[in-house]
């Protein structure tokens, strides 16, 4: 299957370290050799980066391996292919508007037989069951709240409930974000790592490559980063909990249920 990458913190950082490791999987150090993909949210903006090649072979990838383009929000995805062929379209992450602003989403799992009916104003662009997955959950999300965009606990629950229901058709880790908050469901396999003061520094499982956070972040930082498997081998990784469903909010994982 899939894997998936994201961060959340609370001022504007880059990626670049975890994703050095993470696009080694996409046919290096792993499999995942069916595209990739990755977003930048940057105001109300958002900057992405989608290619059909291996991360490990992408022009683009290297392009973001060394440019530090700097965000509070990030979700990456290197793709091992289960529906849909290998195109640039069938790539994630997906992006849409609802309530004026971009949600972008990225899925690692596989919804055997996932047809869901009566999309109304969403549609699928590609033919994968993730895209479908998305579709449904921001047209749902549309109709409970046709006025406008509601609490975070409001659409929390009503999140958390169309998420039960599409992930009983099969596996359903994600990665969602609206740039504001950044939700992510463990369905088999997810975990994060919080780096905060007093920060250390970090080794790649993937690469041999080693930073000291002491040397880039001030005592006020924090960041969450969320993958599908840990990406250091000297640090502390936490499983989320099978069904569960976190909001990380500057660098911070809360729970509304």
């Amino acid at each position: 299957m899939c894997q998936l990458l994201g961060m959340n913190c609370n001022v504007p950082t880059d990626i670049c370290f975890s994703f050095e490791g993470f696009s080694a999987r996409g046919g290096k150090t792993d499999d995942h050799s069916d595209g990739w993909g990755i977003a930048f949210f940057e105001g109300k903006g958002c900057r992405m980066f989608l290619d059909a090649q291996p991360s490990v072979a992408s022009p683009v990838a290297e392009f973001v391996r060394s440019y530090p383009i700097h965000s509070t929000h990030v979700i990456a995805h290197i793709r091992k292919a289960t529906q849909g062929e290998v195109a640039l379209h069938n790539c994630h992450p997906f992006r849409r508007e609802l309530w004026g602003k971009y949600w972008v989403f990225a899925h690692n799992g596989n919804l055997p037989d996932f047809q869901p009916k009566n999309m109304g104003f969403y549609q699928a662009v590609g033919n994968t069951d993730s895209e479908k997955a998305f579709c449904l959950m921001l047209e749902t999300l549309r109709q409970r709240f046709p006025d406008g965009e509601p609490t975070i606990k409001e659409l929390y629950l009503v999140l958390w409930e169309i998420t039960e229901l599409i992930a009983s058709a099969g596996v359903f880790n994600y990665l969602l974000s609206d740039g504001e908050h950044f939700f992510a469901y463990c369905s088999t396999k997810l975990c994060y790592i919080v780096r905060q003061a007093p920060f250390a520094a970090a080794h790649l499982i993937d690469q041999d490559m080693t930073v000291d956070f002491r040397e880039l972040t001030t005592e006020y930082d924090r960041v969450a980063v969320i993958a599908t498997t840990p990406l250091t081998d000297n640090e502390v990784w936490t499983p989320i909990p099978l069904g569960e469903l976190l909001v990380f909010q500057d660098g911070l994982p809360l729970k509304f249920a």
